[in-house]
């Protein structure tokens, strides 16, 4: 059965003691899934996230013709094992100009940026597009560091942004500069098809070689089998911090909540940002001893979490560096202020930083902008305040689609909370959680 339209989230009253599974990281599973594709051998890919972003980085592989088998994965609902049998750089060729090979990313940023360098490396055209949204988002840098290389990268709209057309033209040793002042993604997505292209990719804007993301990438590639062989996909940290952040929203208010997440120590590779969410929210939300949290250096997309739970903090936060939360799945920052407004929060918005006030919080309908995130955010917050409501729930299908049955599933397994039809105040079932 599908996942209702509209939820609503009730509160939870007592201890909850759980060790909760959470999929693999979407940022380490698409970047290997380019890696795989390159390499000289069959790559198999354990723990690998399956949910819409990577579905579709699959999906594009497929089209393009590469060999990729898809088992499940028994340890966690929302994983699998992804073997790619990689052909050593070869790219299988595109279309013609006439009828380009389509390949279709729907959202999913990841895809979208790692595979246009990939493809120049191949032949013929091919066409990238997305939603409209994915239309809307950034990807200029990228396309103007491979026109650097030599490379044929057509806008069809003349905006730098997809649809766009790419001309494979093959491995083209040479030197570009990329900015990541909009988003390190595209520094990523030179970096892991610069090997097989000859490229020296410099890196310039917001916090240079040292942004996380970077790092993350220029990580994996150097341990990453490039022969063949297995590789083992961390948990994903950003989607870790809903859970820590219910365990941190729990304590504050007494009860002695136990909230583990499995193998969780196999993010302390600290190639995840987000796997310092517990260390942040503990000294800026709960000690007192940090008045301001950075997205440019401190945590990634789960500042979004420590942004919803921070009205429960005993003095105001700053979040600042926030800026590049405009240009993701929606604008993250107005989408932001905007719902926790809605629900009661002090929040002002000064240039790229937040301040959220102690707030006392009541219930309310909450627009999801189809932003994954701001579904998880908003649910988790409804395990602590009365009547909130979640709008278009379905869309955490992008990285995590079981994430209701987590909250719903008794523990400890989950966390036993209770999840109704926001509609007509219904109990929904397990199987009526899952986001597809």
């Amino acid at each position: 059965m599908a996942l209702p339209d509209l939820i609503e989230i009730v509160p939870l009253t007592s201890t909850v003691r759980a060790e909760i599974t959470v999929p693999g990281s979407k940022s380490i599973t698409n970047r290997a899934l380019i890696l795989a594709a390159l390499a000289d051998g069959e790559v198999t890919l354990q723990g690998a996230l399956w949910s819409e972003d990577t579905q579709i980085m699959v999906e594009c592989l497929h089209k393009l013709g590469l060999d990729v088998q898809v088992t499940v994965d028994p340890a966690e609902f929302c994983n699998r094992t992804i073997t790619v049998q990689g052909l050593g750089g070869r790219i299988p060729p595109g279309g013609t100009e006439s009828q380009p090979l389509e390949l279709f990313v729907g959202n999913a940023g990841t895809a979208a940026r790692f595979l246009a360098p990939f493809l120049c490396l191949g032949s013929g055209v091919y066409r990238l597009s997305g939603v409209p949204r994915m239309h809307e988002r950034p990807q200029a840098a990228l396309f103007t560091a491979l026109r650097e290389l030599g490379y044929r990268v057509e806008s069809e709209t003349g905006n730098d942004k997809l649809p766009a057309r790419i001309y494979g033209g093959g491995p083209k040793p040479g030197k570009c500069t990329v900015s990541i002042t909009a988003s390190s993604q595209f520094a990523s997505a030179l970096l892991l098809s610069a090997g097989m292209g000859g490229w020296q990719v410099a890196i310039s804007g917001e916090n240079a070689e040292e942004s996380p993301y970077v790092a993350m990438t220029s990580k994996l590639m150097e341990v990453f089998p490039k022969q063949g062989g297995a590789f083992q996909i961390e948990p994903d940290a950003s989607s870790g911090s809903y859970f820590w952040g219910v365990a941190w929203l729990f304590e504050r208010a007494g009860f002695a909540n136990q909230i583990k997440i499995y193998d969780w120590a196999s993010t302390e590779s600290q190639w995840q940002l987000d796997a310092q969410f517990r260390i942040y929210v503990g000294l800026g939300l709960n000690a007192g001893m940090k008045r301001q949290i950075s997205r440019l250096n401190e945590l990634a997309d789960s500042i979004m979490t420590a942004i919803v739970l921070a009205p429960f903090a005993g003095q105001p936060i700053q979040f600042t560096d926030i800026g590049r939360l405009r240009v993701q799945e929606c604008e993250r920052v107005f989408a932001l202020r905007t719902e926790l407004t809605k629900c009661g929060a002090k929040v002002i918005e000064e240039g790229d930083t937040l301040t959220v006030f102690p707030s006392a919080l009541h219930g309310a309908e909450i627009e999801t902008y189809n932003d994954h995130r701001m579904a998880m955010c908003f649910a988790i917050l409804g395990l602590k305040v009365p009547g909130i409501k979640i709008k278009n729930p379905a869309c955490v299908k992008k990285t995590f689609p079981n994430f209701f049955q987590k909250l719903a599933t008794p523990a400890p397994q989950g966390l036993g909370a209770t999840i109704l039809d926001g509609h007509t105040g219904r109990k929904l079932a397990l199987d009526e959680l899952f986001a597809d």
